[in-house]
């Protein structure tokens, strides 16, 4: 009876304390953050995957990508940090990100992805605020077009 009792009050502290999931899906740009220079040539220099976002917190985000490394260079271990970039329709947000795990998906060879967790390390404020204002909206969040749009009624 104890133990239910303390095993309930463990879940609603976790929930209270973990942050809240938003099932958003944007395109997201993942690079590396450069890991030094051999002679001249920078070793980690014009390397990303692209993908998109499966869901994203104040915290962190997952996104799917099609391969879990670009040339010798993984995208989850050793701490490795990975500069992000998502397409919100208020506009690009850049952060720092770290992976901490990664899935398989995928029923056949063709469709096979990996699902992505990284927790958030670093962001600018203006992109904080941008990130949080599309978590509390969402995609109502009008995308300057710079278009004019006229309405014509029926009459």
């Amino acid at each position: 009876m104890l133990r239910n009792l303390i095993a309930k009050f463990n879940k609603s502290m976790s929930a209270r304390v973990a942050s809240m999931r938003h099932k958003r899906e944007v395109a997201i740009k993942v690079s590396f953050e450069p890991t030094g220079k051999t002679g001249r040539l920078d070793a980690t220099r014009n390397l990303f995957i692209a993908g998109e976002t499966a869901d994203l917190s104040g915290s962190g985000i997952a996104f799917t990508v099609a391969s879990i490394r670009v040339k010798e260079n993984y995208l989850v271990g050793e701490g490795r940090v990975l500069n992000a970039e998502l397409d919100l329709p208020n506009g690009k947000v850049s952060m720092q990100i770290v992976g901490q795990r990664y899935e398989l998906i995928g029923e056949h060879l063709s469709t096979e992805r990996y699902l992505i967790g990284a927790s958030i390390v670093q962001m600018s404020d203006e992109n904080r605020a941008a990130y949080e204002d599309f978590l509390r909206i969402g995609a109502s969040v009008p995308r300057n077009t710079g278009e004019l749009k006229f309405g014509i009624g029926n009459r």
